[in-house]
């Protein structure tokens, strides 16, 4: 006699019960998803690259125990490897989040982090280098309307003004004590004297800086405009940390961090000038903080505004 397989039992699923204690919930996903991300560059190949990411979607249904997170999770981990990461393409991403919920949820959201690489080119030699910065998205579906966040951080170096204008009166006083008697004064000796040790009394103290951004994004705009700020935030600090460095470059460093000495509270305006002036964006928040060389804290300023 032939034996037969029993046929499965069906696997019990509780979430379809109802909720014990019957109310919607503004927010229900998951935090942390390892997951990768496809981005665009600039010479038009893709790229995927490992991100951190969040999700989640309202719970309108008041008596529904719980989402289908499995959904939301296989969704993500499809279309994100796929669809670059572009304002149209999350804004079907999310449609899609909010789809998979089959009427449970009537909106969605998604955080990304990751870390995103631009090719810098060195100051003043042929050389260029791989500078790593850290990207936060932050993308919302509400009654089809898509918030869009993009956040992200550079570093630079700040040069202390006060400091500088203290080891200049340093050097002006060891110059008048070492030139005291000398006449007549010629300008090779002056040259001499300014190349040797004795012609560097005091240096100001520099340290390297972060500037912490986050922008909100107007709707008109389809592509994330990250190198873009990125360039536009460092033009106006004057002085970003270098990557591949020869001692031309070094030199050339040397010089924009005397054309740009600041203090934080300079930092922070330079930045908030530049996005102010930014038509892609609709709102902005700057944070800026000077590692100090002199202190065992930091120095920090805030600032933020909204563009007309």
């Amino acid at each position: 006699m032939e034996s037969r397989t029993p046929h499965p039992q069906p696997l019990p699923d509780v979430a379809h019960e109802a909720a014990s204690l019957a109310r919607p919930l503004d927010w229900v996903g998951m935090d942390g998803m390892s997951l990768p991300i496809r981005l665009a560059t600039a010479e038009g190949a893709p790229l995927l690259v490992p991100a951190e990411v969040d999700v989640a979607v309202d719970l309108r249904e008041a008596d529904a125990r719980g989402i289908h997170m499995s959904r939301l999770y296989l969704l993500l981990q499809e279309e994100m490897a796929n669809e670059p990461l572009t304002a149209p393409g999350l804004r079907r991403l999310l449609d899609a989040c909010i789809g998979s919920q089959q009427g449970l949820a009537t909106r969605a959201r998604l955080r990304l982090r990751y870390e995103h690489l631009l090719l810098r080119r060195a100051l003043v030699s042929a050389n260029a280098g791989w500078k790593r910065y850290p990207v936060e998205v932050d993308a919302e579906l509400r009654d089809g309307h898509l918030s869009l966040s993009l956040g992200f951080a550079v570093e630079y170096s700040s040069t202390c003004p006060a400091s500088a204008a203290l080891s200049r009166q340093a050097n002006a006083a060891r110059f008048d004590a070492d030139f005291a008697g000398v006449r007549p004064l010629s300008n090779a000796q002056v040259r001499d004297w300014l190349a040797s040790p004795r012609g560097l009394a005091a240096t100001p103290h520099a340290q390297r800086s972060s500037a912490r951004v986050r922008v909100d994004l107007k709707p008109a705009f389809a592509e994330l405009p990250l190198a873009a700020l990125v360039d536009a935030v460092e033009a106006a600090l004057g002085t970003p940390v270098q990557t591949a460095v020869k001692r031309e470059d070094e030199q050339a460093f040397a010089e924009a961090n005397a054309a740009n000495l600041m203090f934080c509270e300079d930092a922070a305006r330079r930045v908030a000038s530049v996005l102010a002036g930014d038509s892609r964006v609709a709102a902005w928040q700057v944070r800026v903080a000077h590692f100090e060389s002199l202190h065992p804290h930091d120095a920090v300023a805030s600032v933020s505004g909204r563009n007309s």
